[in-house]
């Protein structure tokens, strides 16, 4: 979330809010500013049953890059859905920008002695076939990105691919449109976990941000009813149509100010 730049009064009860005092919500061109005992917040936990009580296991990557047909994976957590963690350091085999090393602190250094994608891709392969015979949900935070890069790492060193349509995906930035529809803006993990009253104790390590992303999915589900009560099965449906929805938003936009353009049907795995 964003603060505030200049002083302006509180959407909702109109007392004047200081410069960096309140928050800055809301989609590109529709900013509103609240103070901060107005600043939206979810629901309450409900007592309902749902996919949220069921064990979910969780995955992060960080990476070269934000190109997941072509970056690479420098580092990872899968965390399964016994709480058995599966995490390290992978040599990408390229050098790593710097701009990418200065988000997630991970230099060429750091990974000269990791093992190779290779390696590593193919770990993380057999624990997501796993995942698929137990039918154990899998939570991506913007897994658009995450697994497209996994499928392009399995392509790359010949590995067989999982069985991606029979994956279930639980996706906190795509559940998080499909309640909010935009109206909170754009938003990032660290976003969503403040929102969710989530700590991530090291954001953009990978461990951690797997880690507050299974515990956003799970709040999204205590609090949210209509959206726990979907089976992980008919979950993937709602999450295919949340996601049409949001690229349609954005494409909008982005056609008026010349930007590229995203394909509706991108999810779980973009399509170049």
């Amino acid at each position: 979330m964003r603060t505030n730049k200049f002083d302006v009064a509180c959407f909702g009860c109109k007392t004047t809010v200081r410069t960096g005092e309140g928050m800055l919500v809301g989609p590109q061109g529709g900013w509103k500013t609240y103070c901060v005992n107005c600043s939206p917040c979810p629901p309450a936990r409900g007592d309902h049953d749902g996919w949220h009580r069921v064990p979910l296991a969780t995955l992060d990557f960080e990476t070269t890059g934000i190109n997941p047909f072509a970056d690479r994976v420098v580092s990872y957590a899968l965390i399964d859905d016994l709480d058995v963690e599966y995490f390290g350091l992978v040599n990408p085999g390229m050098p790593i920008p710097t701009a990418s090393a200065s988000v997630h602190g991970i230099s060429d250094t750091d990974v000269a002695e990791a093992p190779g994608s290779a390696v590593a891709t193919a770990q993380i392969v057999a624990l997501i076939d796993d995942l698929i015979e137990r039918r154990v949900g899998l939570v991506v935070f913007n897994a658009s990105y995450d697994l497209t890069m996994l499928r392009a790492e399995a392509d790359r060193y010949g590995l067989a691919q999982p069985d991606w349509a029979r994956l279930l995906v639980v996706d906190p930035l795509v559940i998080d449109w499909g309640i909010e529809r935009g109206r909170l803006g754009a938003r990032k993990l660290t976003d969503v976990s403040a929102y969710y009253e989530v700590v991530i104790d090291n954001a953009h390590d990978a461990a951690c941000d797997a880690i507050a992303a299974r515990s956003v999915a799970y709040e999204m589900g205590r609090r949210h009813q209509h959206v726990a009560i979907h089976t992980l099965a008919r979950l993937q449906h709602e999450q295919r149509q949340w996601f049409s929805g949001r690229v349609a938003n954005w494409n909008s936009y982005a056609n008026k100010k010349g930007l590229t353009l995203d394909n509706p049907a991108g999810w779980p795995l973009g399509i170049a």
